[in-house]
C-alpha cells in the first residue's frame, strides 16, 4: 500500500468520526425578510448577502439549511432562531 493510499484512507475514517448536523430553517407565514435576515446574521453569522440568499431559498423553496456543524454548536443558535420567532430544526 503507497503512502497516498494510507492517507486517503484515515482522511475517510476521520470524516466519519465527525458528526456534523445542519439548522434546517422552514418558511412561514409570519416573519418578514428583514426580520429573518436581521436574525440570521446575528445568530448564524451571515454576511447580508447569505442571509438574504437563504431567506429567498426559504421563501421559494420551503426550507433551507442555514448552518452546519456539530450539535452542540448548533442547539444553542437553533433555541435562538426559535426564541426569534422563526421555525428551524436540526436534523
Amino acid at each position: 500500500m503507497s503512502t497516498k493510499e494510507k492517507i486517503s484512507e484515515k482522511l475517510l475514517v476521520d470524516e466519519k468520526l465527525v458528526s456534523q448536523k445542519e439548522i434546517v430553517l422552514h418558511n412561514d407565514d409570519v416573519n418578514t425578510f428583514d426580520h429573518v435576515i436581521e436574525t440570521l446574521m446575528h445568530v448564524c453569522d451571515h454576511t447580508p448577502e447569505q442571509a438574504e440568499q437563504c431567506s429567498l431559498i426559504v421563501h421559494y423553496n420551503g426550507k433551507c439549511t442555514v448552518k452546519t456543524g456539530p450539535y452542540k454548536d448548533l442547539k444553542p443558535r437553533c433555541t435562538l432562531l426559535l426564541e426569534a420567532g422563526l421555525s428551524a430544526e436540526i436534523v
